[in-house]
């Protein structure tokens, strides 16, 4: 009777330990079935952004209410009379595309270049805000905005004043350019930071004096090449 109890006792050990190296193999499988699935899962990446260009310029040539040949704010380029920021955004766009953007406000301009910088120097003391009548209706689709405007007494003109007071490019890069007398730059691309501190501004900006602005496509391009263009 004992012996018969003994090998009772074995045949039920060694079925447990059948079911126990069995459930061991079956559990080893399942984890290598999802660990394989992980590895085999496609992985996700980030998109990058895709906005627009957007090149924005003020000229009071396009602000003076009179034709080209009488506007002191023009140049001919091929032949044909256009704003001197309007010619240099032409050749950035020529270069790069997107989407061009004139800077209009209310004000009429002076057709005559002396009595231009005059006015400009009664916005200037008088820190007057000119209203704009041109409106961006997308900004959030551009990622990048080239900012074109003449250096007016070492500074920016107060319609670009009125226009960084208007829109919020926090997130956005910013890239100057100018038309000067002389002047360059001056302080404008540090004004532009302290106006716009939330945008990358590029302080490697683009300035040609308003007599050679016919003749600058081939700086144009250079200076874009050097920016990544």
């Amino acid at each position: 009777m004992k012996h018969l109890m003994r090998k009772i006792l074995a045949a039920l050990l060694s079925a447990s330990l059948i079911f126990s190296l069995s459930a061991c193999s079956a559990s080893s499988g399942e984890g290598q079935q999802s660990a394989s699935q992980s590895a085999d899962a496609p992985a996700q990446t980030a998109q990058a952004g895709d906005g627009k260009i957007l090149i924005a310029y003020f000229t009071a040539a396009e602000n003076s209410g009179v034709d080209a040949i009488a506007s002191a704010s023009y140049t001919t380029v091929n032949g044909q009379a256009m704003g001197r920021l309007r010619a240099v955004a032409d050749m950035i766009q020529q270069n790069v595309g997107g989407d061009l953007f004139s800077i209009r406000t209310s004000v009429v301009y002076p057709t005559d270049g002396r009595e231009l910088i005059d006015y400009a120097a009664q916005e200037q003391a008088e820190n007057a805000r000119p209203e704009l009548t041109s409106h961006i209706e997308n900004l959030d689709e551009y990622d990048t905005i080239f900012i074109g405007y003449p250096n007016w007494w070492a500074d920016l003109p107060m319609a670009v004043y009125s226009f960084f007071d208007e829109y919020d490019f926090s997130g956005k890069t910013l890239i100057p350019f100018n038309v000067h007398n002389g002047s360059r730059f001056s302080r404008t691309i540090q004004t532009i930071q302290e106006l716009e501190p939330g945008a990358t501004v590029i302080e490697d900006g683009f300035t040609v004096s308003e007599q050679t602005v016919a003749d600058a496509a081939g700086d144009v391009a250079s200076w874009l090449e050097g920016l990544g263009f």
